[in-house]
């Protein structure tokens, strides 16, 4: 699994122009899901989402996680993350996951993070199109990819 972080101010999820998704301070999380990953992928960066100190303390030093500040979270299903760009100027994907195998493991994923914030994450909607509106607060973006613990 791979996911890109992004610490907001807001964010929200629209789909056919209606919103499905909003919060506040938080954090905005694109998931991509690979053919082989499993519960075991899910537990790792769910844990890792929780307690990534990337909020500032007192001192303005990012020494907090969003359990701490007690933040919102949307996470939004992102096969794209898996391109490749190797041959030619037109991606592939076939290192994505097939929706069969993707969405139930996207489900799982947002059921973890939710037993580990202890709060409701909001979602996107698998397999359409959706308008993604952030506004990043840092800019702080993180790539983590499950498959490189190390």
């Amino acid at each position: 699994m791979r996911i890109v972080v992004q610490r907001v101010i807001e964010a929200s999820v629209k789909v056919e122009g209606k919103e499905i998704s909003k919060i506040g301070t938080g954090l905005l999380i694109l998931l991509g899901v690979a053919p082989n990953d499993s519960q075991q992928d899910i537990e790792w960066l769910a844990k890792k989402v929780a307690q990534l100190r990337i909020f500032p303390n007192e001192d303005g030093n990012m020494n907090k996680s969003v359990v701490d500040i007690n933040a919102e979270v949307i996470v939004v299903s992102q096969f794209t993350l898996y391109a490749s760009t190797k041959k030619g100027n037109r991606p592939s994907f076939t290192s994505s996951a097939k929706p069969e195998i993707a969405k139930p493991l996207y489900k799982e994923f947002v059921n973890v993070l939710e037993a580990k914030l202890n709060k409701k994450v909001g979602t996107g909607v698998f397999g359409v199109a959706m308008e993604v509106s952030l506004i990043n607060d840092g800019p702080i973006t993180i790539c983590i990819d499950s498959k490189n613990r190390e």
